[in-house]
């Protein structure tokens, strides 16, 4: 099977990719030039011997990487591919499903360019994978004979065990039997995961990976975190960020739990509505000018934490005005539908006011809630993903 890569003004046909090894090692980069030749050399020292393989490096980096990786991969003894992405859509995340898309083989490895991921452990996670007939084998520093010592400083350490207890208590069952859901070092079975589902956002896909397609069994086994090899950590605040809102999402991935969240953020949006109610009555207006007018603050609150919470991932399938006009008219006519509705139950159904108006809160809600959903933040068509993140391919060997 061949591929094409393009260089600019031409396209350039590949050699034939040769047959799969027993493990394809998935690398995703970022501006790793200085690492690529120790990581290359680490593998080519250990892993070959034990166990055939081939290495995907998926990189979206703005410097010379691709062509250290190239120049570095004449000396492998394994066929080594460079699949660079003109556009880094998903971060590290969409990285590697770009290399499980790309691998041949039937263990994927997922590790990091930074040499801070042995790969003399490669054969153990593959070999242990085997034995337990396992789909996932995670490498976690929380087992013993695992350590964090490549973290550097005690803020990281924090952060990371923060990360790690805030992850397994909002997927306690998910998470379940994964110690290190923060490893980005780890071993996957081909025909256990399904990288079209995949939604990834930032640099944690183990935890994109075992919420949205976790195989049936996962073991582990532990390993040392390293120092890294040279340069410095892509960990920001906004990495940071990133990830709260991935866990968000991941949260929201459920109806029942979209719906909850759609209901507590409902609620938050009285705050900002009272807020202007009491400040545009203190400037004298009538109350029902000043109510209709404060409901909008309250309607702006909520679209705005919707969109970057519950929905965001369907917000590319309408254009943002379209999205807050359709959010607007709809929160609107819950409160023109809500009196007729209390009306009705108080007249029909010979309910009280407050039992009434109780049930009119519910109904409206759900019936908002479906309408938010369908008319507002519709699933994107495959064919639109499809057209995302173009990348170019060049076998570096």
């Amino acid at each position: 099977m061949s591929q094409e890569y393009t260089v600019p003004g031409e396209v350039v046909e590949t050699a034939e990719i040769p047959e799969p090894g027993a493990v394809t090692i998935v690398v995703p980069t970022f501006n790793e030039s200085a690492n690529v030749r120790q990581l290359l050399r680490q593998i080519t020292d250990a892993v070959p011997a034990r166990l055939p393989c081939e290495v995907v490096f998926v990189d979206d980096s703005t410097d010379d990487t691709p062509r250290v990786i190239e120049e570095a991969a004449q000396d492998c003894p394994f066929p080594v591919t460079v699949l660079h992405r003109e556009e880094p859509v998903g971060g590290l995340g969409g990285a590697v499903v770009e290399g499980l898309k790309a691998a041949t083989s039937d263990w994927i490895v997922v590790m990091d360019g930074d040499c801070q991921h042995p790969p003399s452990l490669v054969p153990d996670l593959v070999a242990t994978g085997e034995r337990a007939g396992a789909g996932l084998v995670v490498a976690s520093r929380y087992l013993k004979g695992g350590s964090r010592a490549g973290l550097a400083g005690s803020y990281r350490v924090a952060v990371s065990r923060g990360a790690t207890w805030l992850t397994k208590a909002l997927f306690p069952r998910r998470l379940h039997g994964i110690s290190d859901p923060m490893s980005g070092f780890f071993a996957i079975r081909r025909s256990a995961v399904t990288a079209e589902v995949l939604q990834p956002l930032g640099y944690k896909i183990l935890l994109e990976l075992a919420v949205r397609s976790r195989p049936r069994t996962v073991t582990e086994v532990p390993f040392v975190f390293q120092d890294r090899f040279a340069g410095e950590s892509k960990s920001t605040a906004q990495e940071g960020m990133r990830f709260l809102r991935h866990l968000a999402g991941l949260r929201a991935a459920s109806p029942v739990a979209r719906m909850v969240g759609f209901g507590l953020i409902g609620l938050t949006g009285f705050v900002p509505n009272l807020l202007g109610l009491w400040a545009l009555t203190a400037l004298h207006m009538h109350y029902v000018p000043a109510e209709v007018l404060a409901n909008q603050l309250g309607v702006a609150w909520n679209f705005v934490l919707i969109e970057h919470l519950l929905f965001r991932e369907r917000r590319r399938h309408r254009r943002w005005w379209d999205r807050a006009g359709r959010f607007a008219l709809l929160a609107n006519a819950d409160l023109v539908l809500r009196i007729p509705l209390i009306a009705l139950f108080v007249h029909q159904l010979h309910l009280g006011v407050l039992s009434a108006t109780a049930l009119a809160l519910v109904t409206t809600f759900v019936l908002r809630f479906a309408a938010t959903e369908a008319l507002v933040y519709l699933p994107r068509r495959a064919r639109e993903e499809s057209v995302r993140g173009g990348r170019t391919a060049r076998r570096a060997v």
